[in-house]
């Protein structure tokens, strides 16, 4: 195909199957095995993981806590996560890339998943903090809900209802610590 084609092709395609060519990607299966999946991964195992340490150390004691449990749980799942995806394919049987790159998208995502509902409880009253954080993890499960119908065509109201599940289940575990303890 000469570059004449190749460029009339390429108008006829979705701005972002555009955005994703000149990113080096051949098409959008290439970037989703190589982007979109690790990503995914780490923010559903960042946002649901997380739950579970940070509502039972505010539960337990202070939002001071919480946030420094949030802080630990984040950084730490995502040196853990990143690491674990780095060193599970290196990418070549799979055509998934490098695998430091991927390695480093699932370990950030990881963060980014279990950080923001972390950041609420730099609020000093503890159940204020604990109602803005169940906000912030409803958005948070919304828009792992809307990447998984974006990229994986899965329907929202399914993919709603599985995150969230993963979420209520994680959630109360942390409670039912919480307030056992």
């Amino acid at each position: 195909m000469n570059t004449q084609t190749k460029t009339a092709a390429r108008g006829s395609d979705s701005y972002t199957t555009h955005l994703i060519h000149r990113a080096g990607f051949a098409d959008e299966r290439d970037f989703l095995l190589r982007v979109v999946q690790p990503g995914l991964v780490g923010l559903i195992d960042g946002t649901i993981s997380s739950l579970a340490p940070i509502f039972a150390a505010a539960i337990t004691s202070s939002s001071h806590t919480a946030f420094i449990v949030g802080l630990g749980v984040a950084l730490g799942a995502g040196v853990s996560m990143g690491w674990s995806e780095a060193g599970s394919d290196t990418g070549e049987e799979t055509g998934r890339g490098s695998a430091a790159v991927r390695g480093s998208i699932t370990g950030a995502m990881t963060v980014l998943g279990s950080i923001f509902h972390t950041l609420p409880f730099l609020i000093s009253d503890v159940q204020k903090a604990l109602i803005v954080a169940g906000i912030v993890v409803a958005i948070e499960l919304f828009v792992i809900a809307w990447i998984r119908y974006r990229f994986l065509g899965i329907p929202i109201g399914s993919s709603l209802v599985f995150v969230t599940v993963g979420g209520v289940i994680s959630l109360a575990i942390g409670v039912g610590l919480g307030v056992s303890g």
